[in-house]
């Protein structure tokens, strides 16, 4: 017994948490999206294989392919 107190604080912080929505300053989250630097750029899959990605799948892979 003596949950129920405990129990509405609870779903009380927990409707507070799913229902909030701060206001998003959008003009900083644009400047931030626009100053990122090159290194973030998008590159195709296989452009960064490297040795360490090799899982040994090779050896079990299919040859007629």
């Amino acid at each position: 017994m003596g949950r129920g107190r405990a129990k509405a604080k609870q779903t009380k912080v927990a409707r507070e948490l799913k229902y909030y929505s701060p206001d998003t300053d959008l003009q900083a989250l644009e400047r931030e999206l626009h100053t990122q630097t090159g290194h973030d750029e998008r590159r195709s899959v296989g452009d960064d294989r490297t040795s360490d990605d090799d899982d040994g799948y090779d050896e079990w892979a299919p040859r007629d392919r």
